[in-house]
């Protein structure tokens, strides 16, 4: 994330607690509990905000991770491209007998 980013996400949470004061003052509150509302709204917020980086953290799909997963599989289709015919079907029939070995060991 990029410095301009973060500076325009800050601007936004703070506005966005400036807006919610102000709907709730034009709600008929007064500016004591209009501002309580607004932080409550801003913590939620936050605290919602947390919670989706926390679950992106325990799956694994964080943009790091999913750009990692990418480049691994360009690399793997490009090796995969670079086969000879006569080499991609000794990997497939060499990938067959894997399975089959694994199948037979699961089974017996």
């Amino acid at each position: 994330m990029r410095r301009i980013d973060v500076i325009g996400i800050g601007a936004l949470v703070f506005g966005g607690g400036g807006a919610a004061f102000l709907a709730f003052k034009l709600a008929g509150l007064d500016g004591i509990s209009a501002g309580i509302w607004a932080q409550l709204v801003l913590i939620l917020g936050i605290l919602g905000w947390t919670g989706t980086y926390l679950f992106r953290v325990m799956t694994r799909t964080m943009t790091y991770n999913q750009q990692v997963k990418d480049y691994e599989d360009a690399v793997l289709q490009k090796r995969l491209d670079e086969l000879t015919p006569e080499q991609l079907e000794a990997l497939q029939a060499e990938i067959e007998q894997e399975r089959l070995a694994a199948r037979a060991k699961d089974e017996g």
